[in-house]
């Protein structure tokens, strides 16, 4: 098990999961100039910024389709952004506040997972790179899945390689995405609005919200363990 060994909880059956983009992390400024790199290089307009981040949450591949790329291009624009992305990821991307703290906090009384659209290799780079990736026994990423979110299988691939009961698990998520994901695969869903998601629509889609990851965490223990 790879994860905190001062950890008091290691036979707990609670298991949280956490989104990364805008639920741990803000790589906005890594992912905008990936994609204008992209246009600049292969054509066609950069889309507006608030058109690119209304598409974050979706595999890179949706992106771009949902931006107009055509279909027998969309393969070329995917592997130009992966290649100024890794130059780039670690240096312009920095954690949330209190994503730290939840983290650590989480790993005390629960076995933690990572469930991302993001590419997996890229996603351990940055977990690593904030000295986070240790708390985890588990990162799914693009790669890993055919379906991804809202698709369950995301969720409950997480679930089966930790051996992990979805009876005890938890989402934490700043999207629709995640919080469909959650409630299709039968675990709890908490919202953050600290993300790319509106808080409105986070609770139209039936999550409980919260201003940060810490709050979620926090609210997971009061139910959990001290109620």
């Amino acid at each position: 098990m790879n994860k905190d060994p001062n950890n008091q909880y290691t036979n707990t059956p609670i298991t949280i999961l956490f989104d990364l983009d805008g639920t741990l992390i803000d790589s906005t400024e890594a992912i905008l100039e990936s994609f204008a790199q992209t246009f600049e290089l292969l054509g066609g307009a950069v889309p507006e910024v608030g058109r690119i981040k209304e598409q974050i949450g979706y595999p890179l591949a949706d992106m771009y389709r949902n931006l107009g790329i055509e279909e027998e291009r969309i393969e070329e624009y995917v592997h130009a952004y992966k290649e100024h992305y890794r130059q780039v990821h670690t240096l312009k991307t920095v954690l949330l506040p209190g994503a730290k703290e939840a983290v650590e906090a989480a790993a005390a009384f629960a076995r933690l997972g990572i469930v991302t659209t993001k590419t997996g290799r890229y996603s351990r780079e940055l977990l690593e790179h904030f000295g986070l990736m240790g708390y985890f026994e588990v990162l799914i990423g693009s790669e890993d899945v055919r379906r991804h979110k809202p698709h369950p299988e995301p969720i409950l691939q997480a679930l089966e390689r930790m051996g992990a009961s979805k009876e005890g698990a938890w989402m934490i998520g700043d999207t629709c995405l995640d919080i469909r994901a959650a409630k299709a695969a039968g675990v709890r869903p908490l919202g953050l609005s600290c993300g790319y998601g509106e808080e409105e629509s986070l609770r139209a889609c039936g999550a409980r919200c919260f201003p940060d990851p810490l709050s979620a965490v926090e609210k997971i223990k009061s139910t959990t363990v001290d109620a």
